[in-house]
């Protein structure tokens, strides 16, 4: 089984749920941030390629590793590093200029409060998907989760229900609506078990901290994940629309390398690879 990699956490239990206190050590600030500066010749003259640094939603974790390998082979003088985190605690960071070059987030709204702040570069804005959530359990669990569909949260076997964090996670507060929706949210809230972004929350339940959860569909579908579980696809009607928006921050070291990391992304290439990985294309 394959587990996701996640930041450092420390626990605690504040309204009956436990919620992630994601932990960033300055060394691994310093090791994500390093390398944006200018390129410079190499000592052999050829000349070191433009880096772009991208923040991104956790849920893009398989299909971005991948599109950006595509990207790579046709762009071979850009390095895109990508780090994956929760979109409001990329939110928070930006909004004190943290040093990347585009922002992934799991919803609009995230990116248009920097552009609003005037941190963003002009029309730079962007939708590249609409993100879709499941219920999901291990492929071992007795809980039939196709069967039983959102009641599979009730089985009796289940102690612990994993989710992404809705206070600054988007695909918390879709799991937190869809609950609500269905008229199961009072039932199971003590039972729920707070990640820091939706790759940690899929990992609470590999790991066995919980017996099920609800994930991005994205997570799912993907290739060593697929094998490891069972799911059921939540209504899009029940969960607000999760239109999943990008934006190009001012302060860009090789704005053009952004602007073609970005083009990509949006081009008939990228969102192939995007709707490979579950997710729903805007005009869809």
């Amino acid at each position: 089984m394959t587990l996701l990699p996640f930041t450092v956490s420390v626990f605690t239990r504040p309204n009956r749920a436990l919620s992630i206190v994601s932990v960033l050590p300055m060394a691994l600030a310093f090791a994500v941030f390093g390398g944006c500066g200018a390129s410079a010749p190499s000592p052999q003259g050829i000349a070191a390629p433009l880096e772009v640094t991208v923040a991104a939603a956790s849920d893009l974790k398989f299909a971005l590793d991948e599109l950006v390998q595509e990207f790579h082979r046709i762009h071979n003088d850009i390095h895109v590093s990508v780090s994956y985190g929760s979109s409001g605690n990329f939110y928070s960071q930006l909004s004190n200029q943290a040093p990347f070059d585009i922002f992934l987030s799991a919803d609009l709204e995230f990116p248009r409060k920097l552009a609003q702040q005037g941190l963003t570069l002009s029309d730079s804005e962007f939708l590249y998907a609409v993100g879709r959530i499941v219920v999901w359990a291990p492929a071992e669990s007795p809980i039939d989760v196709e069967r039983l569909q959102m009641d599979a949260l009730r089985h009796p076997s289940v102690a612990h229900i994993a989710i992404a964090n809705p206070q600054h996670a988007p695909y918390g507060r879709a799991a937190e609506a869809a609950m609500r929706s269905m008229g199961i949210y009072d039932a199971v809230q003590a039972k729920l078990v707070l990640g820091e972004n939706i790759a940690q929350t899929l990992q609470f339940i590999q790991s066995g901290n919980a017996e099920i959860g609800i994930v991005a569909l994205s997570l799912a579908v993907a290739p060593n994940v697929r094998p490891a579980g069972r799911y059921w696809e939540i209504p899009l009607d029940r969960y607000p629309r999760m239109d999943q928006g990008g934006v190009i921050l001012k302060w860009a070291k090789h704005r053009d390398a952004a602007r073609a990391l970005r083009a990509f992304i949006t081009e008939p290439k990228g969102r192939s690879m995007l709707e490979k990985f579950g997710f729903t294309l805007p005009e869809k």
